[in-house]
């Protein structure tokens, strides 16, 4: 162990201090975490603007086919930081909306890891993921009407597309917490694991689905996303649109030569 250089006036220096949203790699996974549990990860402009930045990076690298979106310290996210907004910090990322990611999400899959809570704009962060793995003690709800506000960054517009409708609205009306193994039993988390073990399963789903052809994971999930707009006559033009350039990339080649001979695909994302 060695002494602190001390800084000017004697003092040792103060420790970096540590970012708000930090990524750390696997493989073709991306982990973002939000970073402030001493704040239950409530999202302040810091976290907002990192989980902007980490998105954009899984979206540009040809080597990142996933990512997960988790929070430290045994709690997901509790939602916004009010005191935060209360002295005009800004949640808010234009283009991308509260949090980051909620009126523009990842163009490739994204796992929300949920431990601890997922309330408020917490589970309107999940709401923007594609899958969720959570904690069985893990909670879930849109409080706002509890403090005479509205859940405006997509829980509204999202859960009555992933649950029945009227669980919907008693979830949104009621602003009460729901825990994970209804959730599941309602089809909105995908895996249930014990306390403290959402984020070992969430890498295990991710790895899986890392697996595969980049380019094919990002247009299988266009196709998914953009067809619940899509009128009958016009679905199979905007299909192909969004999946020929999949056929005509060298992954395309790579994924029937690696089959037939019989080895693993070397996939280039391109």
């Amino acid at each position: 162990m060695t002494d602190a250089v001390p800084s000017e006036g004697g003092r040792p220096p103060a420790p970096p201090e540590e970012s708000a949203v930090l990524t750390e790699e696997d493989g073709a996974v991306l982990i973002i975490t939000i970073n402030r549990p001493e704040a239950r990860n409530a999202v302040n402009g810091d976290v907002a603007r990192g989980i902007a930045a980490a998105v954009e990076e899984l979206d540009s690298r040809k080597d990142l086919s996933i990512g997960i979106l988790t929070g430290a310290g045994g709690t997901f996210c509790s939602g916004m930081d009010l005191k935060g907004f209360l002295t005009g910090d800004n949640p808010i990322v234009e283009g991308r909306g509260f949090a980051g990611i909620t009126e523009r999400p990842a163009a490739k899959p994204l796992i929300a890891a949920v431990e601890g809570y997922a309330l408020a704009g917490g589970c309107e962060v999940a709401l923007a993921c594609d899958m969720i793995v959570a904690a069985r003690d893990a909670q879930f709800g849109l409080p706002e009407p509890k403090r005479g506000l509205v859940a405006g960054a997509g829980g509204l517009l999202r859960l009555p597309n992933r649950i029945p409708y009227h669980i919907a609205m008693e979830i949104a009306l009621t602003g009460e917490k729901y825990p994970a193994e209804r959730m599941a039993e309602l089809g909105f988390v995908n895996r249930l694991t014990e306390s403290g073990g959402a984020l070992a399963a969430a890498k295990e789903l991710a790895l899986q689905v890392a697996e595969n052809a980049p380019l094919a994971l990002a247009a299988t999930k266009k196709v998914i996303v953009e067809s619940a707009d899509w009128s009958s006559a016009e679905a199979w033009k905007k299909q192909q649109e969004i999946i020929m350039p999949v056929f005509a990339s060298k992954d395309a080649q790579e994924g029937p030569a690696a089959f037939a001979e019989k080895r693993k695909p070397n996939w280039k994302g391109e």
